[in-house]
């Protein structure tokens, strides 16, 4: 198994979960941006947008720098490597256990092809 640090995969998908976090991450993927431009696609207060890039900094995804009064985020993907690396484990499970029901079904298949050419049922 993948070693693990819990706190920072509970961080990482807490932030991921949301999907107004998401598309704040879509965002900053093309460049930094202001608070209020993180904001705008959205219905909410610059007070609620900053509550959502916090979850975002504590999960490691943004950074957030001050020039004057303007807090600009950029993003920071690589904490997502241990979220990605979490899944391959299960992946590699969820394709050995795919793989052995492939096998079962394919041993059924030829199993009922050689009743029906023997004429027999099963």
């Amino acid at each position: 198994m993948v070693e693990q640090n819990t706190e920072l995969l509970d961080a990482i998908f807490h932030a991921l979960s949301d999907p107004t976090r998401r598309a704040m991450l879509t965002g900053l993927a093309r460049g930094p941006r202001n608070v209020g431009d993180l904001a705008a696609p959205f219905d909410m207060s610059l007070a609620a947008a900053s509550k959502h890039i916090k979850v975002l900094e504590k999960a490691g995804l943004v950074k957030r720098s001050v020039q004057g009064r303007t807090h600009v985020c950029s993003l920071d993907a690589l904490p997502m490597h241990a979220g990605v690396e979490w899944m391959r484990h299960y992946e590699k499970f969820w394709n050995q256990q795919l793989d052995t029901l492939e096998a079962i079904l394919e041993a059924e298949d030829l199993a009922a092809a050689e009743d029906k050419r023997k004429g027999t049922k099963p």
